[in-house]
């Protein structure tokens, strides 16, 4: 059986080649598919095949899916092109003869206001109709897309946002990656649409609680109007596009979208997700630490003067 992960040069797809491997599958049955096969250079020295490919380059996606039997197409990061391309993939597939895929959706994509849905749901409906056996893992948010909020407000006191009480059922991406690898070794998710998420919903008031533990200092969570939190995006810098998007996804929070925990993930990890508080430490280390090293190599200080 060769398990084959598209995506697999990003976060996500890394973790997931971890996971296969923890899981007992053999290296030398799993392919990584991704545009900068260097990038897991570390996993083909394990045993791991990597197949150079773009989402948008058909004829490399036909070359890269040869002989897969089960594939994990995790979502392309270009939003805008999403549809296309992941459609390239799915055509791919098909004409590959690959026996099942998996695809790394959004919370209740189908139904969502989330901004972000759309190119989800219309992904989810190609790979209904390629009839291909498939599983749909929808994931909430990663609990890592907080690192750089916990970094401003280092400095700052201060996490601004516009998403009111809203809650949020992030988990981390280790936890996701664990999950999706689960489903692909696995015949039993066939047909399957799965709201992966963390167990617990958390709030921003939660979350500068923990963010005032990792940074070492009080940390305030300011609630701002929908408004004014553009006009404070557009002072830092972000354009007129970037800053309504950003306040897009913070009343799409506020309106619920991601606030459904459940036990989906957890059942099929067969244990706890990780808490916001665990997940977010660990990520703002590993930022902290990778920042040193690099400020390090390139003969700088690690702290601003």
């Amino acid at each position: 059986m060769v398990f084959a992960v598209a995506g697999a040069t990003g976060h996500l797809g890394r973790l997931v080649l971890d996971s296969l491997l923890d899981l007992g599958v053999a290296p030398g049955d799993i392919v990584a598919i991704g545009r900068d096969t260097a990038k897991v250079s570390d996993f083909v020295a394990k045993g791991v095949v990597a197949r150079s490919a773009d989402y948008s380059d058909r004829g490399a996606l036909d070359e890269a899916l040869a002989g897969v039997d089960r594939l994990l197409l995790i979502s392309g990061s270009e939003v805008g092109r999403r549809v296309k391309q992941h459609k390239n993939v799915i055509d791919a597939a098909k004409h590959a003869g690959v026996g099942f895929i998996a695809y790394t959706s959004a919370p209740h994509a189908d139904t969502s206001t989330l901004a972000l849905a759309p190119e989800h749901k219309a992904t989810e409906a190609m790979v209904r109709a390629s009839e291909i056996p498939y599983a749909l893992l929808r994931n909430n948010w990663y609990t890592e897309s907080y690192v750089q909020v916990a970094e401003q407000a280092k400095y700052t006191g201060l996490i601004i946002a516009s998403l009111g009480d809203g809650r949020i059922a992030s988990a981390s991406r280790r936890d996701y990656a664990e999950g999706a690898a689960r489903v692909l070794v696995a015949e039993a998710h066939e047909g399957q649409t799965y709201e992966f998420a963390g167990d617990t919903a958390w709030g921003y008031d939660e979350l500068a609680e923990v963010v005032s533990e990792i940074v070492g200092r009080e940390v305030t969570y300011k609630r701002v109007s929908s408004k004014e939190h553009r006009k404070i995006l557009s002072k830092a810098g972000l354009d007129m596009g970037t800053a309504a998007f950003v306040v897009t996804l913070d009343t799409n929070t506020r309106d619920g979208a991601l606030a459904d925990a459940n036990p989906t993930l957890s059942t099929i990890l067969g244990r706890p997700t990780t808490p916001l508080a665990t997940g977010l430490a660990e990520a703002y280390a590993e930022a902290e630490a990778s920042r040193a090293a690099e400020a390090e190599a390139q003969g700088e200080p690690d702290t601003p003067q």
